[in-house]
């Protein structure tokens, strides 16, 4: 594993996952064909130490100018699905081109939320992906918009790449967006400060995001990108902030070096990153404050710490471990129905088998099933 501590250091990575937003690749309707080449030949520059995946938004934004839709597609959810329809074509066609002027052979590759939550449709996506790298292609990821919908999908492309990057095993993220990185508030406040370095996406990191984004035409925004950078630096994979709006713009980010590095925080399993890294949980276990000071020591979570359980669950679906104070904990594969779960909720272990009709599992949510949020 390459140590990756600086942004230059991120041309050593063996395997990078690079993600591409709509308002970097797509301008008013049209593609920007020279800044694609001098992406292309970056890209194929950095092929000659590394593995590339290149992870692109822009098919609503091409397909909605050939269809005429309004608000770029994305008026309604039926308009951004036949939108992506049609410009997933242009947008394919796009890639092959500007990669094959460097020989270097294209690969599609559409996915759900669904192919990246499921455990084997996941071992599927990185059979697949591994498999296009060996052979020296360079897989072009995008979400399938053209059968997502609102309630389950990615919502944007910058957790998509965190995710392919678990999936390939990649050990760096490059998002170029339309900021130079993090800064400590609106970088369109007088004062603003680049950060160049993140040891760890915590609360007061999560304060800095603007939700928003600025183009219009993508999804995601300073807060979809710190969730991918908590997603991947639990996974122990290092992930970048940089501007994509400029010519070459990896030269520029990592020659600077302008840009903010999210160092991993972890090593995690294949396991736990996966568990980790999953965005859609079936429910919500609520636990008292013992229960919350026994996680943090890494216990299991047991019924007799469960106050509360939102949403239906069947035994083996992931769910979110909720504070008393609403706060986040963790999520895991949880060992009961949300059924069950209401039956032995803050009872002990000796009393549960009466109310379950057969003996009590361990836990209802096991500590080797779970990660920490």
């Amino acid at each position: 594993m390459t140590t990756l501590n600086t942004l230059p250091d991120l041309r050593r990575a063996r395997r990078l996952v690079i993600k591409v937003g709509s308002a970097l690749l797509v301008h008013q309707g049209k593609p920007r064909i020279e800044w694609l080449a001098s992406l292309a030949a970056e890209i194929a520059d950095l092929r000659k130490a590394s593995e590339v995946i290149v992870v692109s938004s822009g098919a609503i934004a091409l397909g909605a100018a050939k269809l005429g839709l309004a608000k770029g597609g994305r008026g309604s959810l039926a308009d951004a699905q036949a939108a992506a329809s049609v410009g997933q074509v242009e947008l394919a066609r796009l890639w092959s081109d500007a990669l094959g002027h460097h020989g270097i052979t294209a690969a599609q590759m559409l996915v759900t939320i669904g192919d990246l939550e499921e455990r084997r449709r996941y071992l599927n996506a990185s059979a697949t992906l591994t498999r296009l790298l060996e052979a020296g292609a360079v897989p072009v990821v995008n979400e399938n918009d053209s059968v997502a919908t609102e309630e389950i999908r990615f919502g944007d492309n910058d957790r998509l790449a965190a995710r392919v990057a678990q999936a390939s095993g990649a050990e760096a993220v490059l998002l170029l967006s339309d900021v130079d990185g993090l800064y400590d508030r609106d970088p369109r406040e007088a004062g603003a400060v680049l950060i160049e370095r993140v040891e760890g996406v915590t609360p007061e990191v999560m304060a800095m995001a603007n939700g928003a984004s600025s183009s219009g035409l993508g999804s995601g925004g300073m807060l979809a990108k710190l969730q991918a950078a908590r997603i991947a630096e639990r996974a122990g994979i290092a992930l970048a902030i940089v501007n994509g709006t400029h010519q070459s713009p990896i030269s520029r980010a990592l020659d600077g070096p302008i840009g903010t590095l999210f160092v991993p925080q972890g090593d995690a399993s294949a396991r736990k990153a996966w568990l980790g890294g999953r965005l859609a949980p079936a429910g919500v276990l609520t636990v008292d404050a013992g229960c919350v000071i026994a996680l943090e020591k890494g216990a299991s979570l047991l019924a007799a710490g469960i106050v509360e359980i939102e949403g239906e669950f069947a035994r083996g679906d992931l769910v979110a471990i909720h504070g008393p104070k609403g706060e986040r904990l963790g999520q895991g594969l949880v060992e009961y129905t949300s059924a069950e779960c209401r039956s032995i909720r803050g009872l002990k272990q000796d009393l549960q088998a009466d109310r379950l009709g057969y003996a009590p599992r361990a836990a209802v949510v096991h500590r080797d099933h779970m990660v920490r949020t």
